[in-house]
């Protein structure tokens, strides 16, 4: 059978879903279904044996890439620290592991991220800033926008004197697809307060070039 139409059930479970989503969020089935079009739209069967379970991988890989509609990033800085013996000098968490999806072609992106903040009187556990990167990265993305609301969300939660979040990236879109340019990389800046001009940039930069 090449689709499967959604149970009565399965369709009222969906609506009631709380999303901030325009319209009604498809069922599973409907997404395995969506998932067996492609594959014939490719030019294979999904019937053959090989590809009859890969509508459910691939439904259950998309729960894991795109976790990140699900996740409030504010609550990842919720928790913070105001023990730190006066400390009032640059946090900076570098070589974060990004791992994203391009919205123009759901190609993946994969790089680095840096950030770093200037706390004002408390300070985040640095796991959190992980997760901070991993809740905007496991959407359908672009490069520019995961910067830029990675720290706009520091700034609005922390309120720190100054963030910065440097993300370095390549794009499947451009290397297996269209001018096939292997090895190019994008980097994206995004700096607030004491790091957006003079001395505090330059602080950053040397600090992660060191």
């Amino acid at each position: 059978m090449l689709a499967l139409s959604p149970t009565a059930a399965e369709v009222q479970e969906a609506s009631a879903e709380p999303t901030c989503l325009p319209y009604r969020r498809p069922t599973r089935a409907e997404a395995e279904a969506a998932v067996r079009t492609l594959i014939g739209w490719a030019g294979d069967d999904p019937r053959r044996e090989g590809l009859q379970a890969t509508p459910a991988r691939v439904v259950r890989a998309y729960e894991e890439w795109f976790a990140g509609y699900g996740q409030d990033p504010a609550e990842m800085l919720e928790r913070t620290f105001g023990e730190v013996a006066g400390y009032d000098e640059m946090v900076l968490l570098r070589d974060i592991p990004v791992e994203s999806v391009c919205e123009h072609h759901m190609a993946a992106i994969r790089g680095v991220a840096h950030v770093a903040y200037l706390p004002r009187e408390r300070v985040v556990g640095i796991s959190k800033l992980a997760r901070l990167v991993d809740v905007y990265a496991r959407r359908l993305q672009i490069q520019e926008r995961l910067t830029a609301e990675i720290a706009d969300e520091l700034e609005r939660t922390l309120r720190p004197r100054g963030v910065a979040v440097i993300v370095e990236a390549t794009h499947e879109c451009m290397s297996s697809r269209g001018v096939r340019k292997h090895g190019a990389s994008l980097v994206t800046r995004r700096f607030t307060g004491v790091f957006e001009t003079g001395e505090g940039r330059r602080e950053v930069l040397a600090a992660l070039a060191g």
